[in-house]
């Protein structure tokens, strides 16, 4: 039991593409594995979880959609065992040709009475849907007669189960390759594929899960090497990286000491936010420079902090940093939410210094202007940037054609500038300037709300305070903060409302999810995406 649940820690943690796939499987191909036999395997422990969702029980009438490769193989096995558990299968085939295996189990199932239908039109009425048109690999556009029966299946009200990934979509960037099949559940096999954890998939795979059906870890790890690139966030990953354990004799000057910058007259809720997300990182000493006029509301809003009283322009920017502040004190500064392009003598300064650094918004944008590129390469200290797409562009103008895949753009911009990229979006890419990528597969359409970004600002420098004894660990912080920040946002949109959580909301909500977090057998995930 233990190994089997360290294996499936393991397991969920592999990303791989669409070529390293073919790798593993033509390895345990050739170390004897009978095609037939894996999908066999692999169509039992599809049909035992249809099983679970109600449109696929005994008694109910199951379209599927059948494809020419092994795709559409694994989907006749699998009709094959709904017919056998009770169900009134339909299957549909618009191919004349197919492979091999697919062709024998279709004459199997043809031979058990399941009827093969002459038009799509007849799975309408149908309880569920099952897609095995295409699987990992896909990389011609659908057109003509198979788009016009995608856009057809996807205006029925049913469910449909997509088999791998839906039907349509790229592998490895999640593209859609002109029409895709809108899945209401996909049953990744065996290892994530890279285009489910792509931003453009995110409205067609519908609930994602893995079914593991035991490759050989040997096999995979031989593919994507002992310490694999690419990995997805697991529970296990972000909590294991969080500083958790305090001893018992520390006191607040050994649990680290956050300086944050940012604020202006116009944009005071961007200091407040950062900061609330600063304070519940657990961090021991916040201190916080915003404009003089700010300090009211900041003291009032964050009792515990100090907060330094910056001279300002006219516009109520920060002008400067207090006269004969020591940088070199902090353990981690965390800049940019709210301070206007006017405060750019203040993150030059801050570029200038020797202390771990966060970037963001204003920070990012003034950046931008210094040449990105060569400011950074010039830092002997770590620097994490956490850009949304618009800012990125901003940093790395020249990387515009490797966004058509987030993990290649975070990867080539963390490897020009030497700093850990986090670019943002509804599934976040990190990257470090080794070329180890990690993606946050949780997340919520909540948290898309004015300030989110300043709390996770905060969050990640308090994080980053406590943990920068080790510099090549800093990607481990980072995606604590993230998959962090976004159980926040994902359980007060639970409990609050489906309309977006505010950020001042979000921020309260970081302690609660850690609770959840940390308590056995009470990790709280986002079912969509990940299940134990």
């Amino acid at each position: 039991m233990r190994f089997s649940k360290r294996r499936n820690q393991q397991i969920q943690q592999f990303v791989v593409t669409a070529d390293e796939m073919r790798q593993i499987e033509e390895r345990v191909f050739a170390a004897g594995m009978p095609i037939a036999a894996l999908m066999e395997k692999v169509a039992g422990l599809i049909a035992r979880r249809l099983e679970a969702i109600g449109s696929y029980a005994a008694g109910k009438r199951v379209g599927v959609l059948v494809g020419p490769g092994h795709n559409g193989g694994d989907a006749l096995v699998v009709a094959r065992e709904l017919h056998f558990r009770g169900c009134e299968v339909l299957a549909y085939c618009p191919f004349s040709k197919l492979k091999e295996l697919t062709g024998q189990h279709q004459r199997f199932c043809a031979s058990l009475g399941i009827p093969f239908v002459e038009g799509v039109e007849t799975l309408q009425h149908c309880d569920g849907l099952i897609d095995g048109l295409f699987g990992f690999g896909l990389e011609r556009s659908l057109t003509d007669d198979l788009a016009s029966l995608v856009n057809q299946v996807n205006a029925w009200p049913q469910p449909i189960v997509s088999i791998d990934l839906p039907s349509g979509l790229h592998t490895d960037t999640g593209a859609v390759l002109g029409t895709a099949i809108r899945a209401t559940h996909t049953l990744c096999l065996g290892l994530w594929k890279l285009g489910l954890l792509q931003d453009p998939a995110l409205e067609y795979i519908g609930e994602a899960e893995l079914i593991d059906f035991d490759l050989p870890l040997a096999d995979i790890l031989t593919v994507l090497g002992d310490s694999p690139k690419l990995q997805r966030i697991t529970p296990e990953m972000a909590i294991a990286h969080l500083p958790l354990n305090r001893p018992p004799a520390t006191h607040k000057y050994k649990v680290g000491h956050l300086l944050l910058v940012c604020g202006s007259r116009r944009y005071a809720g961007g200091a407040v936010l950062t900061g609330l997300g600063a304070r519940a990182s657990g961090v021991g000493m916040l201190s916080i420079a915003v404009p003089a006029t700010l300090k009211p509301i900041l003291t009032a809003q964050i009792p515990d902090a100090l907060v330094l009283d910056c001279p300002e322009t006219e516009a109520g920017a920060i002008a400067h940093l207090p006269d004969g502040i020591d940088l070199s004190t902090y353990q981690a500064i965390a800049a940019g939410p709210g301070l206007t392009t006017e405060a750019t003598p203040v993150v030059q300064q801050i570029l200038a210094s020797d202390c771990p650094l966060v970037l963001d918004a204003d920070g990012l944008n003034i950046l931008a202007t210094q040449g990105t590129v060569s400011t950074l390469q010039k830092r002997q200290a770590p620097t994490v940037l956490t850009p949304h797409l618009g800012e990125f562009r901003r940093l790395f103008p020249e990387l515009g054609a490797a966004m058509d895949c987030r993990v290649t753009a975070a990867r080539a911009a963390a490897a020009q500038s030497r700093a850990v990229v986090l670019l943002k979006g509804a599934r976040i890419a990190i990257a470090d300037s080794t070329g180890v990528v990690r993606i946050n597969p949780n997340s919520t359409p909540a948290l898309a709300r004015g300030g989110s970004g300043d709390v996770l600002t905060g969050l990640l420098g308090g994080l980053l305070a406590q943990t920068t004894s080790d510099p090549a660990a800093i990607i481990d912080t980072v995606q604590a903060a993230a998959w962090w920040h976004s159980q926040a946002g994902i359980q007060a949109a639970q409990e609050r409302t489906i309309l977006g959580v505010d950020a001042f909301t979000l921020a309260h909500y970081l302690l609660p999810a850690l609770r959840q977090m940390i308590t056995p057998g009470e990790i709280f995930v986002d079912a969509a995406v990940y299940r134990q």
